[in-house]
């Protein structure tokens, strides 16, 4: 008997504005409480397992498979801080880290920290973040969630005698920073509705929690705020940002009960961010139009922005995404053509080299480099091809050594396997990036199976990272290509301003475009196309799913914003007011009309659709589970073929998927059966 999917029930809202009205039939469906909402969600997911039954065993093999390649018993690559060596363990077959430490040399026996398979016990959910070390190394604060919505608890471990404070501070970002005091703890609050981070707060061990001081509110509520500290220590930091425009506060952090003093004041669409070094601050900042960045210095006492001094000039064809700063050196990191590049100057001037790369396309940055007084810079390279690696490089003999090569278990070499960098042209002429990987052996003739991934918001880059996830999909015959479209900032920021607000639908014509070239060059062909993305990814799944359906046999649309007219209305949804500067304001009709003419949910129509998988979890904080639960509804009511569409909702977890670092490959194997059922490939090793 053939399996009937879920039909919803319509209940029609209403919704205008602007004089303009969309009927919304699935509104209801935003009661996360309502028990018919429950139903619902738990309908989607029988009929989702009922007609994946045959996929389940090859999903197992699937998942084993890949747990396979990870050195379950592995350790993290210690760094120094404070007389103390740092680490991260995982034990075989556990799902959480161990964190550890070490007195001044690694040979001393390790002190545990946190177990957090310990920890993790009795929740369905667990992510322990933000381990902050007081200053004389007797304190630990960390955060906690045990419901994946974000909001963590921050607690205390006294480490001379291992006891947990009873203390605990609710509803934060996990993410804590210490005075110099070692007594007076600083954090991040957020709006218990939104979610967003508005509000720091200081904490003195040993006071009560309700006793906190309110020591900053960002009331505007387009920013959001954070604390850290300065890598001299000298200074705490508390920052506001926005899309555009960002906003710094400074305090010596050896007087935490001082008032702290705005660096220089918030102008709109002026960004910047600080690092200090002796008595100076040096500002990468896009003043004047530097929309891919320079570097400004200024002096500690006369920081606002007239006082800046250029000392690395805006290049228009250079992004300048970071500076790293040591005793003696400095290093910049740098974009250029989309690719990472990373330059070692001295402070006096005498010398200065890029670090030598031998790669078309590669992912390269620095790690953790806590230390000033180091000549060694740390830092991370891989391939789509080469596992991750962190190498230590000595700055003044440029001596290399890497301090650990991701293992990757099983038969895995790296010469069977090919990457390559091609550029597709979009209809506006643009040149549009393509990172590709694929097994040597496999086919490019137009008959294998391609899976092609983009993100294309906030300015993020999607780099062309390794993964060994990834080699379940290159061993079957498919090609994996990452699209570099607008939105993201693989090409600068440019790139990022001709993907967002008014220019949001390059982003999806890019990946389109992109889509027909790989065609045409025979990578693949329509009915061998997938396409994959998540969270704004997702809504980028949504838009081409609407204007070119014929192109794909398939999709992956994770956690997806698809509903973003109503979402962007409704400002008491996490995210929505900070991100004016991304979508637009549909508040204001210019944007309101656009973002329609694209919000996925909104342009849903009687017509043939591809086969659809989509994922969301119940509790996510960044998508709400409705935006996918209505869309898949609306396309159930309106698509006119016989494709699948499945709605996958994971009743334990929110916007990140499971939290063990097993369970999650879990997911990943439900959305690669799903392709390679398509392709008949499920029985295939």
């Amino acid at each position: 008997m053939k399996v009937q999917p879920p039909i919803a029930k319509k209940n029609p809202k209403e919704l205008v504005k602007h004089g303009d009205t969309r009927i919304d039939n699935y509104y209801w469906l935003n009661q996360r409480e309502d028990q018919e909402v429950i139903d619902y969600l738990n309908a989607e997911n029988e009929y989702y397992e009922t007609l994946t039954a045959h996929t389940k065993d090859f999903q197992e093999a699937l998942y084993s498979e890949m747990r396979s390649r990870i050195k379950e018993d592995d350790t993290s690559v210690p760094y120094k801080l404070n007389g103390y060596y740092y680490l991260t363990r995982y034990e075989k077959g556990m799902e959480y880290p161990i964190y550890e430490r070490k007195k001044e040399k690694l040979e001393n026996s390790a002190e545990l920290l946190f177990n957090c398979n310990e920890l993790a016990k009795g929740h369905d959910f667990f992510n322990l973040r933000g381990i902050s070390i007081s200053p004389d190394n007797t304190w630990a604060a960390f955060g906690l969630d045990t419901v994946s919505r974000r909001q963590y608890y921050i607690q205390f471990k006294n480490l001379e005698t291992n006891e947990i404070l009873e203390d605990k501070i609710e509803n934060t970002t996990g993410s804590s920073v210490w005075a110099e005091d070692n007594k007076t703890l600083f954090y991040t609050k957020k709006d218990p509705v939104t979610l967003r981070s508005d509000k720091i707060f200081k904490h003195v061990i040993g006071t009560p929690v309700e006793e906190d001081v309110l020591v900053f509110e960002e009331k505007d509520e387009t920013f959001t705020t954070f604390i850290y500290k300065t890598k001299s220590k000298k200074y705490l930091v508390i920052g506001s940002a926005s899309t555009m425009t960002t906003e710094y506060r400074i305090l010596p952090a050896n007087t935490p009960n001082q008032e702290f003093k705005v660096f220089s004041p918030r102008t709109r669409g002026l960004e910047y961010s600080i690092s200090h070094f002796n008595d100076s601050f040096y500002i990468l900042t896009n003043k004047d139009g530097a929309t891919n960045f320079k570097l400004m210095k200024t002096g500690e006492n006369l920081t606002a922005m007239d006082n800046w001094e250029e000392f690395i000039p805006h290049r228009d064809d250079v992004l300048l995404e970071d500076i790293e700063i040591f005793k003696d050196w400095y290093v910049l990191s740098e974009r250029e053509n989309g690719l990472n590049k990373m330059k070692v100057i001295r402070w006096d001037g005498s010398n200065s080299y890029y670090l030598p790369i031998d790669s078309e396309t590669y992912v390269m940055g620095p790690t953790t480099n806590l230390d000033f007084e180091t000549n060694k810079l740390r830092y991370f390279y891989n391939a789509m091809t080469s596992p991750y690696s962190i190498i230590e490089f000595n700055m003044d003999t440029k001596e290399k050594t890497i301090l650990k090569e991701q293992e990757v278990l099983g038969e895995f070499t790296k010469e069977n396997y090919k990457s390559e960098r091609i550029w597709g042209t979009a209809r506006d002429g643009k040149k549009v990036p393509v990172s590709i990987v694929y097994h040597k052996d496999t086919p490019r003739d137009g008959t294998s199976p391609l899976l092609q991934y983009a993100y294309g918001s906030y300015g993020s880059t999607m780099d062309p990272y390794f993964s060994t996830v990834r080699l379940s999909l290159l061993n079957r015959g498919f090609i994996y290509a990452i699209a570099h479209v607008r939105g993201g900032e693989y090409l600068g920021r440019p790139w990022y301003e001709d993907g967002k607000l008014l220019n949001k639908k390059n982003t999806f014509t890019d990946f389109i475009d992109v889509s027909k070239h790989l065609i045409s060059k025979k990578y693949t062909s329509p009915e061998h196309l997938y396409a994959m993305g998540g969270s704004a990814g997702g809504l980028l799944m949504g838009a081409i799913v609407n204007m070119n359906p014929e192109l794909y046999n398939g999709v992956i649309a994770a956690v997806p914003f698809v509903d973003v007219v109503t979402t962007m209305l409704d400002d008491t949804i996490p995210l929505t007011t900070g991100e004016y500067d991304e979508w637009g304001n549909p508040n204001e009709k210019e944007f309101y009309d656009y973002i329609k003419s694209y919000s996925p949910y909104d342009n849903v129509e009687a017509k043939e659709y591809p086969n659809i998988y989509v994922s969301t979890g119940l509790h996510d904080s960044q998508v709400q589970y409705w935006e996918p639960a209505k869309w898949v509804a609306k396309l159930r009511a309106h698509k006119t073929d016989k494709n699948l569409l499945f709605l996958d909702t994971n009743m334990d977890a929110g916007h990140g998927g499971a939290s063990g670092r097993f369970e999650a490959l879990k997911e990943t194997a439900k959305e690669f059966s799903f392709i390679l059922d398509l392709e008949g490939k499920i029985h295939t090793q």
